[in-house]
Order: C-alpha cells, then structure tokens, then sequence
C-alpha cells in the first residue's frame, strides 16, 4: 500500500475585467488558483468572488466548475496540475482548510496584496488573501515547499513553472469534466 495522495491545481482565466487587468501586467495565461482534494474538483477552495454577480464581495469560498462564476463564463479557460502528496500532507491540509472552513466569514479578499506582488513586496492582512495567496499558505503550512518566497508573493503563474505539477489537462473548463471521465475509463481499460 502506497502512502502516495495528490492533490489539484486549477488555474483559470474567465476573461473578466478584473482578470485582464491583472493579465495586462503578468503576461501570464491564467491569473486564478484554486486546490482541490479531488481529480473530479467536486471540492475546489480559492479566495474570489463570494457573489457571482458581485466581482467586489470576496473572500473565502468553495468553488463549483458547473455552477458560480464559473458558469457565467462558459468560455473559462483552464489548466490544471496534479501535485503528489503523502498521505499525512493531506491530513494537515484538510487540518488548515478546516479552520479556514470555520471561520469563513471573516476572511476577506486581499486586493492590496495583488498590488504587492507587482512591486514583489509582500503586503498581508491577517484573515486576508488573494487566490494563489491562498493555496500557497495551505500547501506552506502543511511543510510542501515548493518555493523559495512568502505565500503572499506566489503566483498562478508559479504554480504553472513549477517542476512538481503534472499536467492533467488543459482547454476550457466545462469540457474538464467530460475529458477527466474519458481519460478515467481510457486508464481503467489499459490492460494491466
């Protein structure tokens, strides 16, 4: 029995206002990070919108592809990364998510910090994050480094340069989960 777990990394770009802006500055193809405990990303956490319609409320908040933000952009490109883990990563990971998953309401968007990383100057806020802010804390606190620098300098680029990340797919993200159940049944038929 292995001790091997993964975990995943979606990045997105919905082609917003908000996410061009950001685009105008990184060069970078997606500029929203998301983990997920799942390769199905039925249990996807990020820091954005908390309000579909509302690009201004946001905070901490439980992601749905099909539903959300998501589903008023259907034209969201995506890519996402499997990140392979120990068993006791996860356990921590669910342990730092879980205090997060308490307190949800007072966690708030970190916009400053954005502002931050464009003069690589770190700012945080205590119970304040930005997306990829977010998902490098969880891995951070859960002893994963992957990189040399503070959560609230990490990138979603960074995760996409990043040597752990594997590559599991790639295109729009309302045809994630038709691929995902293909490359599933492709994989269950290999013969052994």
């Amino acid at each position: 029995m292995t001790d091997q777990r993964s975990v995943y990394i979606l990045l997105t770009n919905t082609g917003t206002l908000f996410t061009r802006m950001i685009q105008t500055y990184t060069r970078a193809p997606y500029n929203h990070a998301s983990i997920s405990f799942d390769r199905g990303l039925t249990e996807l956490y990020s820091f954005g919108r908390k309000n579909p319609y509302n690009p201004i409320d946001g905070g901490f908040v439980r992601e749905d592809i099909r539903t959300g933000t998501f589903s008023r952009y259907p034209n969201t490109t995506c890519v996402i990364y499997e990140l392979q883990v120990t068993e006791r990563e996860v356990e921590k990971m669910r342990r730092v998510l879980n205090v997060f998953l308490r307190s949800r309401e007072k966690y708030l968007y970190n916009l400053l910090g954005i502002v931050g990383v464009a003069f690589k100057e770190p700012v945080e806020f205590s119970n304040s994050y930005f997306c990829s802010q977010f998902v490098a804390e969880i891995l951070q606190r859960s002893g994963i480094k992957i990189w040399n620098k503070l959560p609230a300098l990490v990138t979603p680029d960074d995760f996409r340069q990043s040597e752990r990340m594997q590559l599991v797919y790639q295109g729009r993200l309302n045809q994630y989960g038709h691929s995902a159940a293909a490359a599933d049944w492709a994989q269950s038929t290999e013969p052994e």
